[in-house]
């Protein structure tokens, strides 16, 4: 099945500098047309998105230089079976979504794909956290990451500034907060998601990525399964026990959250919770459920989204490609894809697309975006990206399995570090 919309770009009354969102001079990018701007012609992106608001302000912006170009985004239902016959028919689409495990799974996505890194493409990839830019085994770097995500929590800001607290920016400081909000009467200082792995996610598994990061033999073991592999849980998982021990969380509270979207949102737009544990998924949909909430509509207050601090030097920024752009090496109208790629690869559009959509820039300069701006003050130390990271699917499943069980007390640490490699 496919749902199909077209934009028919239309010329925009002036051409303006290209501004950065909230960003200030100093942020400003100016996009230098490679074409005739008489140039015409048809540039198709498929994905998985049912619709793509953010991509269709972009082609509306495009339109300022190339008026006669026609852009269309086609939503493919079962996107990741059917993208390979797709990329192989006659009606091959000339920009296509990726991901770094959609790849790994499925080659004819990078077959069929441009190195976008070509000196003579003049795309801009350095404004992209290096990170980010995976290579195929090729050496080329054949997607570009357009959203990106990560984990932590959303932060009532109003509540801290009522209570004269500053947002905890490490371990110590997160309990130290707590037990303030426990004695203001806050409930529920801090609240997530409660099911089989997503309560206290979002500082135990940062935190276990921050310490294997690096260490080949550890990823060697865990994904392996050996048992011996366990051992690498226990900080994080010494971690989860001792957040759990001081009573800041309300298992039975918690439990009530039916999914860690709509109604985690909703629950924090009630205005009395400090402090949600969630993901940037869920973030992304927060703007949107803004008018939904009544409680929120009559008491708006400040809200933006924090690490989770679950070391003495602060938290860590586990960062995940969400979606990438490929562009089809086969394209008929190559020429014209590369330019609008070289037009939406900049600080400025890719931040103004991460912020339509209120998902995570995968630019080097987040402070445009004040949801997401204290990710960007950590340092490189501290940014773990999936990609490289090597840990298999297995390991990942069993680390985040163990953290549920000492989570909701099920579980001792020595418990779950024996059990690596049998949670099922």
């Amino acid at each position: 099945m496919k749902k199909l919309f077209c934009v028919v770009l239309v010329i925009v009354l002036s051409l303006a500098v290209v501004s950065c969102g909230k960003g200030g001079e100093e942020n400003k990018e100016v996009f230098t047309p490679s074409l005739d701007k008489e140039t015409a012609g048809e540039i198709n992106v498929v994905g998985h998105y049912s619709n793509f608001e953010a991509l269709e302000e972009e082609f509306n912006r495009f339109a300022e230089y190339y008026p006669n170009v026609v852009l269309k985004y086609t939503y493919l239902d079962n996107y990741k079976k059917i993208i390979s016959t797709t990329l192989a028919s006659d009606n091959a689409p000339d920009i296509y979504f990726t991901t770094p495990s959609w790849v790994a799974e499925n080659s004819a996505m990078y077959e069929y794909a441009e190195d976008l890194s070509e000196p003579a493409l003049k795309i801009n990839l350095s404004c992209i956290r290096d990170g980010l830019l995976n290579k195929d085994p090729n050496g080329n770097i054949t997607m570009v990451p357009i959203y990106t995500t990560t984990y932590g929590m959303l932060v009532n800001e109003n509540i801290f500034a009522k209570e004269g607290l500053s947002i905890p920016k490490t371990y110590n400081e997160l309990i130290d907060v707590c037990t303030k909000l426990k004695a203001a009467g806050y409930e529920n200082p801090v609240m997530g998601y409660s099911n089989n792995t997503s309560l206290l996610y979002s500082l135990f598994f940062p935190h276990f990525c921050g310490a294997i990061s690096g260490n080949e033999a550890a990823i060697l073991a865990l994904n392996a399964l050996e048992p011996s592999a366990g051992e690498y849980m226990r900080g994080s998982l010494d971690l989860v026990a001792d957040f759990m021990s001081r009573g800041f969380v309300n298992l039975e509270n918690c439990n009530e959250l039916k999914n860690d979207y709509d109604a985690v949102i909703k629950r924090f737009f009630e205005g009395d919770i400090p402090m949600m544990f969630s993901s940037g998924n869920t973030v992304s949909g927060t703007e949107k459920r803004e008018i939904q909430s009544e409680s929120f509509v009559a008491n708006p207050f400040k809200y933006s989204f924090h690490p989770a601090p679950s070391t003495d030097q602060g938290g860590f920024f586990l960062n995940t490609i969400s979606i990438g752009f490929s562009v089809n090496k086969n394209s008929k109208n190559l020429d014209l894809t590369n330019e609008f790629m070289r037009f939406l690869i900049s600080t400025s559009e890719l931040n103004l697309m991460a912020q339509n959509k209120r998902m995570v820039t995968p630019c080097k300069n987040m402070k445009l975006d004040e949801i997401y701006s204290s990710f960007g003050e950590l340092s490189e130390s501290s940014i773990i990206y999936v990609s490289n990271l090597g840990l298999a699917d297995a390991p990942d499943q069993q680390v985040r399995k163990a953290g549920a069980q000492v989570t909701n007390g099920l579980m001792t640490v020595d418990e779950a570090v024996a059990k690596f490699g049998q949670f099922e």
